[in-house]
C-alpha cells in the first residue's frame, strides 16, 4: 500500500466519521431542548424529592388559568419580540411560582410512590408542556424557530391539547 493510498483512505475514514458525527448531533439537536428541560425536571427530583415536581406540574395549571384572565397582559411591552415574550414568560413563570408555594405547602406529599421509569415519563411530560405553551401561548416562533422535527409534534393546534392534558393524565396513572 502505498503512502498515497493511505492518506486516501486515513481521510476516507475522517469524511465518514466526520459525517456520522454531524448527522448524530444534527438529530440529537432536534431534540435538545427536550432532553435538558428532561433532564431539569428529573435531577429536580431526584435531589428535592417527588412531591416538589408533582407541585411543579400541578402549578402549570393553576398558572395557565390566572394568566389567560390577567388583566394587565395589555400592558406589558409589544416590541421588540424578544422582550415581549420575556414579559409575557415571566407573569406566567411569576403566577406558576406562587402556584407551586402553595402546592407545596399545603396539597403536595412527600409520601408519593413514583419509580424511576416514572419519574422519567413526568419529567418528560413536563418537559413538553412549557415547550406547547411556547408555541401556543406565548408565540416563541417570533423570536427562535425550532427545527422542523420538533415543529410537527408542537406546531399542530390539534395537539395542544393533548401536550396540555399529558402532565395530569401522567400523574393520575403514575403517581400513587
Amino acid at each position: 500500500m502505498s503512502s498515497t493510498g493511505g492518506t486516501e483512505a486515513l481521510a476516507q475514514v475522517n469524511t465518514l466519521a466526520t459525517h456520522t458525527a454531524l448527522t448524530a448531533w444534527n438529530s440529537a439537536s432536534d431534540f435538545l431542548i427536550i432532553i435538558i428541560l428532561l433532564s431539569f425536571f428529573f435531577l429536580f427530583a431526584w435531589y428535592v424529592g417527588r412531591g416538589p415536581l408533582v407541585a411543579i406540574l400541578l402549578s402549570y395549571y393553576g398558572a395557565y388559568a390566572i394568566y389567560t384572565q390577567f388583566p394587565y397582559l395589555s400592558y406589558l411591552p409589544s416590541a421588540p419580540p424578544l422582550t415581549a415574550l420575556l414579559a409575557h414568560v415571566g407573569v406566567y413563570t411569576g403566577i406558576g411560582f406562587a402556584f407551586y408555594v402553595v402546592l407545596r405547602r399545603v396539597v403536595v406529599s412527600d409520601f408519593l410512590s413514583v419509580g424511576n421509569i416514572g419519574l422519567i415519563i413526568l419529567s418528560f411530560l413536563g418537559a413538553a408542556f412549557p415547550i406547547a405553551l411556547a408555541y401556543h401561548v406565548f408565540d416563541i416562533t417570533t423570536v427562535y424557530q425550532f427545527t422542523p422535527a420538533i415543529d410537527m409534534l408542537f406546531a399542530p393546534d390539534k395537539y395542544f391539547f393533548w401536550w396540555f392534558i399529558s402532565p395530569a393524565i401522567g400523574l393520575f396513572f403514575i403517581a400513587r
